[in-house]
């Protein structure tokens, strides 16, 4: 788990990692330099339960630098994903990785609900498409990085791409270059919180993003390109679909 400057937050998803069934995890939180409390209340979880770890990057360098340290230091045969204000729902490892023994998966994902910065539902669920290869991933990604479970036995460690946004669909794309799918969950086994003045929040911030994953990272030729992003345009900015 990434974190920065996200003290009104992190108590909370850390304790929704505490609550789970599946009770044989470790937790790696990866501090890209934060000036709040962000270390203090981390410190406090990590006195009561020795599952929790605690590393902080020399300089702030953004979230794919500190996805890439927190799998570095992970020794787990499964390896999730989860961003430091968002939330999972109690049964949500116990159910996933049951899922992924049963039917022999690599990678999977599930639905998840939206919630607001004060942890309400916002009525909107994203459900998880039975299958999602990597043409689907790059046409509008609809698998939820909090939601994201895979084997690090069957795909090993990666490193994920140098972008400071869409740094975990670029991470996706790079994993279905080893498995052909990732396969979805319809249960709802993630909340997560839309926050204002985040980057995320601000899709036409997010569009020169997408630009640097299509050309820099995927190679993409500029009219493939273009019509990715006028494609994502559509839905996200436009609201069309």
């Amino acid at each position: 788990m990434p974190t920065f400057n996200c003290a009104g937050f992190i108590a909370e998803t850390i304790e929704s990692v505490q609550a789970q069934t599946y009770r044989h995890w470790e937790m790696i939180i990866v501090d890209d330099c934060s000036s709040d409390d962000t270390k203090e209340i981390v410190r406090r979880y990590m006195e009561n339960d020795t599952r929790i770890h605690y590393c902080c990057l020399g300089k702030n360098s953004g979230a794919a630098a500190a996805r890439t340290m927190a799998m570095k230091l992970a020794e787990g045969e499964y390896m999730a994903f989860l961003d430091s204000d968002d939330l999972w729902m109690e049964r949500k490892l116990e159910k996933q990785i049951g899922f992924m023994r049963r039917h022999n998966l690599a990678i999977s994902c599930t639905s998840y609900g939206q919630i607001d910065e004060e942890g309400e539902t916002v009525g909107k669920t994203i459900r998880a498409l039975p299958r999602a290869g990597y043409n689907r991933i790059l046409l509008d990604c609809p698998v939820g990085n909090s939601t994201v479970v895979y084997n690090v036995g069957k795909m090993g460690k990666f490193q994920v791409p140098d972008i400071r946004k869409r740094n975990d669909d670029a991470l996706w794309l790079k994993m279905l270059k080893k498995e052909k799918y990732i396969y979805g969950m319809k249960d709802v086994l993630m909340k997560y919180r839309i926050r204002q003045n985040s980057i995320s929040s601000n899709k036409f911030a997010l569009i020169k993003y997408h630009w640097i994953l299509y050309r820099r990272i995927e190679h993409l030729g500029v009219i493939r390109s273009l019509f990715h992003i006028g494609y994502w345009c559509m839905i996200k900015v436009l609201k069309i679909k």
